[in-house]
């Protein structure tokens, strides 16, 4: 019998941890596999390292990983692959808005389909903010347009792997982690799922725009160098615009005699040579910021507990 291994972080989700466990072990039931379930504690602040401890005692296919702080949801994703040891391997939320329901289907995708990788996206995002789904899309248009790997609109990480494409990821350690990216880049046959969003069953996300914003910055640096062909192709554009602009007014002197200098538009046009050389800085900035990041070879994370 084939093994399952179910990776689920969690970072203060006290409540629905045992929500989820009711709900996955209903589907596991149903499944002709042997599954282990690994939670992943993201350095949480409140019970959910307790709840998942009372679980591992009613249930020896529980297991879970401490974190000696809050890591982040990459790390936990990347300690999980790293623990599991199932010959397929499943990356779920425990807010439920990844439904258990679909494994079955996922499962068969990989064993009666040959997909290498059967993937979740959501189509709408019913009861999330309208601005939030506004930057959401525009991140993934943008992406896809820079970058030479394509990530779906809507992806989740909810996905079913086999061993040979996990142990894939894994070798890839770098620390400044976009799952998404890394998902795609790696290959392998996906096939997609798609389904409508579902509301959490308890708690509150973790995501704030802020966030979200720096996590897509993360996956642009991470899987595009098109920002620093921008900053150089900017910074040739004004130098053309300056030659032009020398030799329009040397002309014009030559003509019409020395021009009355112009104040508020000199500011004008410093203050824009100065913003877009700022921008340009920035932007290099952020790429050796995170190779400064990888020559240090910090650990992905830090385990405190292990069960």
């Amino acid at each position: 019998m084939k093994k399952l291994s179910l990776i689920v972080p969690c970072y203060n989700e006290q409540e629905a941890t045992p929500i989820f466990y009711e709900a996955l072990c209903r589907e596991l039931a149903n499944l002709p596999v042997e599954a282990e379930i690994i939670f992943v504690d993201d350095g949480s602040r409140d019970g959910t390292l307790a709840a998942m401890r009372a679980l591992r005692q009613r249930d020896e296919r529980v297991h879970f990983i401490s974190f000696s702080r809050n890591f982040g949801k990459e790390a936990a994703m990347y300690a999980g692959l790293e623990a599991a040891t199932g010959d397929y391997v499943a990356i779920m939320d425990v807010d439920l808005q990844d439904p258990p329901s679909l494994l079955p289907r996922m499962l068969d995708g990989i064993e009666k389909e040959g997909y290498d990788c059967v993937a979740t996206r959501r189509v709408t995002r019913k009861g999330e903010p309208r601005l939030r789904s506004f930057f959401a899309r525009s991140f993934y248009r943008l992406i896809n347009k820079i970058s030479k790997t394509e990530i779906v609109d809507g992806a989740r990480d909810f996905r079913l792997m086999t061993r040979q494409m996990v142990d894939s990821i894994l070798s890839m350690k770098e620390v400044s982690r976009f799952s998404k990216g890394i998902f795609s880049w790696v290959g392998y046959r996906t096939h997609w799922l798609e389904y409508e969003n579902i509301e959490r069953v308890a708690g509150e996300t973790k995501w704030n725009f802020w966030k979200l914003l720096l996590y897509s910055i993360d996956g642009i640096i991470g899987f595009s160098t098109a920002p620093l062909a921008i900053a150089s192709v900017m910074g040739l554009a004004f130098c053309l615009l300056a030659f032009l602009l020398i030799l329009y007014f040397f002309i014009k002197t030559l003509i019409w005699g020395d021009p009355v200098a112009g104040f508020p538009a000199t500011i004008c046009i410093m203050l824009l040579l100065g913003g877009l050389q700022l921008f340009s800085v920035g932007i290099l900035g952020q790429y050796l910021s995170k190779t400064y990041l990888e020559t240090k070879r910090r650990p992905i994370y830090i385990a405190k507990e292990k069960e």
